[in-house]
């Protein structure tokens, strides 16, 4: 068997052309636009990237943008009045700090100062307590994009015997609790998971999580299985760096029925879902209907 591959770059795209839409309805038909607020503290090489990929695709889809840089050594109290700022402004919908923040910050302080409501990444602990018990929430980008992508492929997912690999609070207890929502029979395993390899091979769907490289081998996954990989390792292959997921690709695809790619999987729908997350935010900050297709 040979996997079929679940192109998550060509699905992100489709993702935000549904965003762009929404966005271009609230202005014509409401004068609003949505607004994401991006908060980085510090000269993280990997986060600067990231913020600047977040801040073209904002633009791009119609939404405004705006990008809070701030001195690696800013203050924690400096850092809470600028959310308290942006907590505030009726114009930003969305407010996103960009982790991992400088040691002397608390990243759980700082995370839990945002308003539930603008917590466009569903780190908040209201949002994760909303999550666990099934109520409305901002849902993690991460997981959310899995959750979409899955939905695509199988249609309805109930009644399917899913494996979690990973037990972070960041994709792996979230993306249980979303498998959980739509029905499907949920195991969270992780490396201490006695016969982790049978666990995983009773799965119809194993979403790897676990973050070690190529963690995941062909042969415990279950013949015509969905693989929803996304780790994101950068290991030394034949003196060149080279990304790699937390299956083992090649022996997985072999097996499985269908694959994300890694990369060209999962990583493309976090920006996306962090858009879509927008626009939730803002549709239900002014009593509208939540935009279709792009909610948990």
């Amino acid at each position: 068997m040979t996997a079929e591959i679940i192109d998550g770059k060509a699905f992100a795209a489709k993702v935000r052309e549904k965003v762009a839409g929404h966005v271009d309805r609230l202005k014509d038909e409401h004068g609003i636009t949505p607004g994401l607020a991006v908060v980085l503290v510090g000269e993280d090489p990997a986060s600067q990237v990231y913020v600047r990929s977040k801040n073209k695709q904002t633009v791009e889809v119609g939404m405004n943008s705006y990008e809070h840089k701030l001195e690696a050594d800013t203050s924690e109290e400096d850092l809470l009045a600028l959310i308290d700022q942006l907590n505030k402004d009726k114009d930003v919908h969305g407010i996103l700090v960009q982790l991992p923040l400088p040691d002397h910050l608390d990243s759980d302080l700082v995370i839990n100062s945002i308003d539930p409501a603008k917590d466009v990444d569903g780190f908040h602990i209201s949002n994760v307590g909303l999550l666990g018990t099934g109520q409305k929430s901002m849902v993690p980008c991460t997981p959310l994009g899995c959750l979409m992508m899955l939905r695509e492929h199988h249609g309805s997912l109930s009644g399917m015997d899913a494996v979690v690999v990973g037990r972070s609070n960041i994709v792996g207890k979230p993306m249980a609790q979303l498998l959980l929502g739509d029905s499907c029979t949920v195991t969270i395993a992780h490396s201490r998971t006695k016969d982790l390899p049978e666990v995983v091979r009773r799965a119809d769907i194993v979403v790897a999580a676990v973050g070690r490289p190529e963690m995941v081998p062909g042969d415990w996954i279950k013949e015509g299985a969905t693989v929803i990989d996304v780790g994101i390792n950068r290991v030394e292959r034949d003196g060149k760096n080279k990304l790699v997921g937390d299956a083992d690709y090649e022996s997985c695809a072999a097996r499985a029925g269908a694959i994300t790619p890694v990369p060209g999987g999962v990583g493309p729908m976090t920006i996306a879902c962090l858009l879509a997350n927008t626009v939730t935010a803002c549709c239900r900050a002014n009593g509208l209907s939540e935009p279709e297709g792009l909610t948990a």
